[in-house]
C-alpha cells in the first residue's frame, strides 16, 4: 500500500470517530519510523481544541485502529491541535483555513498577509490591507498561519 492509500485509509477508519467528537480533522501524518511508527491527528474546532478533546479521541481512535489491524508494526498515536502558526501543505489544511490570517510567500521573493477568503483551483483569495489579493497558487513557496492571539484589553 502506498502513502497515498495509506492515508486515505486511515482518514476512512478515523473520521467518523472525529467528527463525532465535534472536532474538524485538519491534517494526519503517518511516519513508518522503526521500531516504532508514529500517527499524528491534528484537529479542531470553533474556539480551539482542548486537551482533554485530544485525550478523548486519543482512546477511542487508538482502540479502533487497532481493531482494523491496519499497522504491521507497533505504533504511536499523538493527537493535537494544528498549533498557532501551522503550515499549509496540504489542500485539506489551505481549506481548513479560510477565515484565518495566513502568510504567502511566493517564488521571487515576494510576501502576501492577509485573512484567507477562498481556495480556488490554482488560486488563493486573501484580503489583506484592505483589498482582495489572488495569488497563484503555483507561484507559492510556502504558506503558514499567522498566530492570532485575543489579548485581554487592559481596562
Amino acid at each position: 500500500m502506498d502513502e497515498a492509500e495509506q492515508d486515505a485509509r486511515i482518514e476512512e477508519i478515523v473520521l467518523p470517530i472525529v467528527r463525532d467528537h465535534g472536532l474538524e480533522l485538519v491534517d494526519l501524518e503517518w511516519r513508518a519510523l522503526r521500531p516504532r511508527g508514529v500517527l499524528r491527528l491534528y484537529v479542531d474546532k470553533p474556539g480551539g481544541v482542548a486537551v482533554a478533546d485530544c485525550e478523548r479521541l486519543s482512546r477511542e481512535a487508538g482502540d479502533v485502529l487497532d481493531a482494523a489491524g491496519l499497522f504491521d508494526e507497533p505504533y504511536d498515536l499523538e493527537v493535537s491541535s494544528p498549533g498557532l502558526d501551522r503550515l499549509l501543505r496540504k489542500e485539506r489544511e489551505l481549506r481548513w483555513a479560510v477565515g484565518k490570517r495566513v502568510r504567502c510567500w511566493q517564488a521571487g521573493g515576494r510576501e502576501v498577509r492577509g485573512r484567507l477568503l477562498a481556495v480556488e483551483p490554482g488560486w488563493l483569495v486573501l484580503a489583506g490591507d484592505g483589498e482582495e489579493v489572488r495569488v497563484d497558487r503555483a507561484t507559492v513557496t510556502k504558506a503558514r498561519l499567522e498566530a492570532e492571539v485575543p489579548w485581554p484589553r487592559k481596562a
